[in-house]
């Protein structure tokens, strides 16, 4: 029996030598296919920054400060389909079974990237409605314009660039009064509603106050280098800019806007009464939601949402001892003067600094991961204000310009700061702030996935954060924890008015009411937020799916792990992946949660 297992001892070492020639053949085989999807990736990156130059500059990439490409044109688009029809087909042919887990992971994200915008480029909306009162190119330019956006002003050819590109972006407005009076011919026209919000922002960057004018803002900040013969050169040619080229154009769309679109507008709110517009809606709920959800599920489930937390709030009415039913606390809190304490903007904006200073030193409860980006709060600029929401504009990814909470103040005695904490928390720190600038951060994923997004889980994610205000020394004051209540109801609202506008034949009247009957913003918060959602289809679902995916992992990992358990670890598995579709994040915190029972 011995003899026959034993081996002569060149043979063991024949066997031994081939073994390894064997694994250093396997070890190689990975490496070369690991290079050659790093080349994809790199490629991927730096070709989508061509195309997409804008994107770039907001990256802190500032190769490309002066491109503003015609995205309207079919010749940009062509060349958006080629892009994505080559990427794909090359990690296709990749031999994936031999990557690690974040390289597949990245895999059958660029997969994701591919086939979403492929099938974006099939329908015409973006095209022939490419102007709105919120989500449009033009109004991103006027950020730009300020001086104090993420387009640099700090060297003589950061001021050339800047007049290329307006250039660029003035080609791009003839395309787009071109492509909407063709739109208006098919089918595809704006809802009435929507137009007369449009006008007067074409009106106000149509006046001839020049040295007033938004394009006039980075003349206002001179860096101390320029040699008073740069300032006068410079300042001419933005003036001859402003005057001859800006202006005229801003009048034109104005004109048009005004006397010949908004007499063709929509009297219907939703999508589906364009051409091809149900199917459209179906492929915005799986682009912001990255999930397969059907409208009607999410019209119940939001419908579902809305009972749950409709009764936490009663137990806030009743906590403040408030006697009316909840529909009457709702105008008592938003007329509360209590709750409008201020005179000034800057008494709002220093409020939030106080909410962040109370916030910092709780942050190591929940967070073992925290970015190196620094943080601005900052009003929102008075040209979109009247408009605009709270927002988060992400900082560079060399963190060199920082992340910026802005604000919109328009009426500070107005102002009421009953959800100020939750607002803070979501669009600030942790929510936006943390998760967008540490993605930016991670040396560990490649370029492309830094610059992702994915609504489903941003926005899932800041919507989580307003849930661990009491972890963070907020909410101690009832009326802050109804605004984080109320904060929740209104992106469970959401669920149902969007799937009702653009699926189920609401009107927008029908939508607003039905936002009155269940949360406590004016009217004229509620309406600005309906309007947003019939500009922008879908876009106001991945709120609440993607946190209660978030929601749901936890819990498992929590029943399922006990006391092995770490909220601060399942908060860097979560953040350390950059932003992701739903449910690649799912197959994460799984394999986690196996390999750490």
């Amino acid at each position: 029996m011995i003899k026959k297992i034993l081996v002569p001892l060149f043979l063991v070492f024949i066997l031994a030598g081939c073994k390894n020639n064997e694994a250093n053949s396997e070890t190689a085989q990975n490496e070369n296919v690991s290079a050659k999807l790093d080349t994809i990736l790199h490629n991927y990156y730096e070709d989508g920054l061509k195309l997409n130059p804008i994107s770039a500059t907001t990256a802190g990439d500032m190769r490309y400060n002066d491109k503003f490409p015609n995205f309207l044109s079919e010749d940009y688009r062509d060349s958006l389909r080629n892009y994505y029809k080559y990427y794909q087909q090359r990690v296709h042919d990749l031999d994936t079974s031999a990557l690690s887990e974040s390289e597949k992971m990245s895999v059958a994200i660029l997969n994701w990237e591919c086939n979403m915008n492929l099938e974006t480029l099939q329908f015409k909306k973006d095209k022939y409605m490419p102007i709105d009162q919120m989500w449009s190119v033009n109004l991103f330019m006027g950020q730009l314009a300020s001086g104090v956006g993420a387009q640099p002003f700090k060297t003589v050819e950061d001021y050339e660039d800047w007049l290329r590109r307006v250039d660029g972006f003035l080609i791009w407005m003839k395309s787009a009064k071109d492509n909407m009076k063709e739109g208006m011919e098919q089918g595809y026209v704006l809802p009435a509603s929507l137009i007369r919000k449009v006008i007067p922002q074409m009106q106000a960057m149509a006046k001839e106050d020049v040295e007033n004018h938004l394009f006039y803002g980075p003349l206002k900040h001179f860096p101390d280098s320029f040699s008073e013969e740069e300032k006068e050169r410079i300042t001419e040619e933005y003036r001859k800019m402003i005057t001859e080229k800006v202006i005229p154009a801003y009048k034109e769309m104005h004109a048009f806007m005004k006397n010949e679109y908004l007499p063709k507008g929509r009297e219907s709110s939703g999508i589906a009464d364009i051409p091809n517009g149900e199917e459209y809606y179906k492929h915005q709920i799986k682009l912001y939601t990255t999930t397969d959800m059907t409208a009607d599920e999410i019209h119940q489930l939001g419908l579902s949402e809305v009972e749950r937390i409709s009764k936490e709030m009663e137990k806030v009415k009743e906590q403040v001892g408030y006697k009316g039913d909840l529909k009457s606390f709702f105008d008592y809190v938003r007329n509360n003067k209590d709750l409008m304490p201020y005179s000034k903007p800057e008494e709002v904006i220093a409020h939030f600094q106080d909410i962040y200073d109370r916030v910092k030193p709780n942050l190591d409860k929940l967070f073992s991961l925290k970015p190196k980006t620094p943080f601005e709060i900052r009003r929102t600029e008075a040209f979109r204000e009247e408009s605009a929401s709270a927002e988060y504009n992400p900082g560079s990814v060399d963190g060199s310009r920082p992340g910026i909470f802005y604000v919109p103040v328009p009426d500070a005695s107005a102002y009421n700061i009953y959800s100020d904490e939750s607002l803070f928390l979501h669009e600030a720190i942790p929510g936006h702030h943390y998760q967008i600038s540490l993605t930016q951060e991670n040396e560990d994923l490649p370029d492309f996935r830094k610059t992702l997004w994915y609504s489903g889980y941003g926005e899932g994610w800041a919507l989580y954060s307003e849930s661990l205000g009491k972890e963070l020394g907020l909410y101690t004051d009832p009326y802050q924890y109804f605004g984080m209540l109320s904060a929740e109801m209104h992106r469970a609202i959401r669920l149902v008015v969007d799937t009702g506008l653009h699926s189920k034949g609401w009107s927008r009247e029908k939508a607003i009411q039905y936002s009155l009957d269940h949360e406590a913003d004016s009217k004229a918060s509620v309406t600005a937020e309906i309007e947003r959602y019939m500009a922008n289809p879908g876009q106001a679902l991945s709120y609440k799916i993607g946190q209660m995916k978030i929601m749901e992992l936890r819990d498992k990992a929590k029943k399922e792990l006990g006391d092995k358990f770490d909220i601060r670890e399942y908060h860097k598995q979560v953040l350390e992946t950059g932003c992701i579709p739903l449910q690649l994040l799912e197959n994460k915190i799984d394999r986690w949660i196996s390999e750490n029972k």
